[in-house]
């Protein structure tokens, strides 16, 4: 009986084949934590009274929730994050201003496939797009991790989800993430490990399938899982006998198998207040916007913003509408820099900020207020997650974004687009 892809990361740590249910030990390869959670872990890690952090090599320490600080008690937690790793030996550290969202900085020539790497925040399944066993963890779990540098958790069950299809002009890979919340009730797939692949996916950048595995979270899996290839080495830069690339048997056991046919997909959204109330655009259009945002560790990167500008290029933001634009890292700007994409969006009339998670968690700037409408390229839209509980948060592709940005309303992305007409 072969093994999934997540079983075969599960066996290389465990040094043995594994089944799930089980409960493994597994060595941690990367750990990453965040501003947000690290005063609770270093405190926590202070009771054990550890000699000293194992392979702090292995740690990237992030600053990018609430960022820069704009109250004393987030600036003082910042100063408890530096403090603690300089003493203990954590180099990797992102600084406010030098690289950016900590997701984006784990990918970025630090995970590498068939690792496992885990992080102090639900997204962390987005490693999983390079190969990897990713997901979220407690600050408790990370205490012990830095203490241990290992970890116990359950071998999950696979689900295997098959992308069929060409996707169609305006439609991406956030569209085929929300497409894929709806393929079945989100309790069934509670600590599975979602394998994802198929020709569509294949054929995808890097960027859309960190998309997938980042809002796969949104499923409640425990993990999520793309098959690595040429393209994944070509950007963690590696070579195949660096890393450890696994694929699944042919006669691997799923527990469910599913299959998603993009070929006909339509832009799609995801409704206040759960992301799992998706709809096509068609059959919201024409809502008021008063922000959008166009961002976050799910959709700021470099491909995003090409996208954004398809339809910015020489408009203008609406009048009525905010448009805050954060990429996802400082590697992220600089290349949008370089290429003039920042020039293009601050001539439309977008304001641009540092890299960081900014409002999409609540913590940083750019909230909305009261009666407020926004559509973001963001992962969540819980009630009150961008700011006040009496706003709503829509959640879209940059395609999406930058349309309700020129119109000042939500709309088809696809009228903008030359040679793809709306049915």
């Amino acid at each position: 009986m072969g093994s999934t892809i997540i079983e075969k990361v599960f066996a290389r740590t465990a040094g043995r084949p594994v089944k799930p249910g089980e409960i493994v030990g597994v060595t941690v390869d990367r750990l990453f934590i965040n501003d947000f959670q690290g005063p609770i872990v270093f405190s926590q890690f202070e009771t054990l009274h550890a000699e000293a952090v194992v392979r702090p090599e292995m740690i990237l320490f992030g600053m990018d929730h609430r960022v820069p600080p704009a109250d004393v008690k987030s600036a003082n937690n910042h100063r408890i994050c530096r403090k603690f790793c300089k003493e203990h030996g954590i180099e990797r550290f992102s600084e406010i201003g030098r690289h950016g969202i900590g997701h984006q900085m784990m990918v970025e020539h630090f995970t590498r496939p068939g690792e496992v790497a885990l992080g102090t925040d639900s997204h962390a399944t987005m490693y999983g797009a390079l190969g990897t066993l990713a997901c979220g963890i407690t600050s408790s779990d990370a205490a012990v991790i830095m203490a241990t540098g290992k970890i116990w958790l359950q071998v999950p069950a696979s689900i295997r989800i098959n992308v069929v299809g060409r996707l169609k002009p305006g439609v991406t890979a956030k569209d085929i993430s929300l497409a894929m919340i709806k393929l079945a009730p989100l309790n069934q797939f509670i600590y599975k490990a979602v394998e994802i692949g198929g020709e569509c996916i294949r054929e995808m950048s890097v960027s859309g399938r960190l998309v997938i595995a980042n809002m796969a979270a949104e499923m409640n899996v425990k993990c999520a899982i793309l098959e690595a290839d040429e393209k994944t080495l070509d950007f963690v830069g590696c070579t195949a006998d660096e890393c450890h690339i696994e694929r699944p048997d042919s006669d691997a056991v799923y527990e469910r198998v599913l299959t998603l046919d993009v070929s006909e997909l339509a832009p799609l959204i995801a409704c206040p207040h759960n992301v799992d109330q998706v709809r096509t655009i068609s059959e919201v259009e024409g809502l008021d916007v008063d922000q959008v945002f166009l961002g976050s560790c799910t959709n700021g990167r470099i491909e995003d913003l090409e996208q954004a500008l398809e339809i910015l290029d020489g408009k203008k933001v609406h009048e009525g509408v905010r448009l805050i634009v954060v990429p996802a890292s400082q590697e992220v700007m600089l290349e949008a820099v370089q290429k003039g994409y920042i020039e293009k969006l601050l001539k439309a009339g977008a304001a641009i900020m540092t890299p960081s998670c900014a409002s999409c968690a609540g913590a940083g700037a750019g909230l909305i207020g009261d009666g407020e409408r926004a559509i973001a390229t963001t992962n969540r839209n819980f009630k009150g997650r961008m700011g006040s509980p009496n706003s709503e948060v829509y959640l879209a592709s940059a395609y999406a974004a930058a349309a309700a940005a020129v119109t000042g309303k939500i709309c088809d992305p696809r009228v903008f687009l030359e040679g793809e007409a709306v049915k």
